[in-house]
């Protein structure tokens, strides 16, 4: 029994590791080796990809969505020209911000591959998309709050429903806008 036991605790510790090296070595194949292949393709359809939960978990729905249950929601005219409105703003920033993350997530990678790094070049390549990260956010947390303002209470009640969501207590579901225009 104690062999047993000791022949699956150092499998327990060896596994972790060989997938851990095994999923990067799947990734050398892929075009970015900082970013997986889902987050490029959410960079560059300017896809929310989580970014704007804290707000969409506390009935700040978000633009892609309010346009997707508009009739549900029973959106005047004017309220659906709105949230058109903010979701082509949002998404076209999204996407021009998503290209800038991606170009520096490439130079940091080929500065790497270059070896060209130091401690100083590293710190910049960091400080910059991490920037670009924290707009990217900002872009999509901006649109959840101007949507907010477009609906009434009921319709954001209305629209936590359709989500899923639940008025009590707390929401746990993980969210991402669609990159496809209604």
């Amino acid at each position: 029994m104690d062999k047993i036991l000791i022949t699956l605790m150092v499998c327990c510790l060896l596994f972790p590791a060989q997938i851990i090296r095994m999923s990067y070595a799947n990734q050398r194949v892929d075009e970015s080796k900082t970013l997986s292949a889902d987050e490029v393709q959410g960079l560059l359809n300017g896809d929310g990809m989580g970014m704007a939960r804290a707000a969409e978990l506390n009935h700040y729905p978000g633009p892609r969505h309010v346009l997707d249950f508009a009739s549900q929601l029973q959106l005047s005219e004017a309220q659906r020209s709105k949230a058109q409105q903010i979701y082509d703003r949002m998404h076209d920033e999204a996407i021009r911000l998503g290209r800038a993350i991606l170009f520096k997530e490439e130079e940091l990678n080929n500065t790497f591959k270059k070896d060209e790094v130091d401690s100083n070049k590293l710190k910049i390549l960091v400080m910059e998309t991490a920037r670009l990260r924290g707009e990217l956010r900002l872009v999509h947390l901006f649109a959840h709050l101007e949507m907010k303002r477009v609906l009434s209470r009921g319709q954001i009640e209305k629209y936590d429903e359709l989500q899923g969501y639940s008025t009590r207590g707390p929401i746990n579901k993980y969210h991402h806008h669609e990159s496809q225009k209604p």
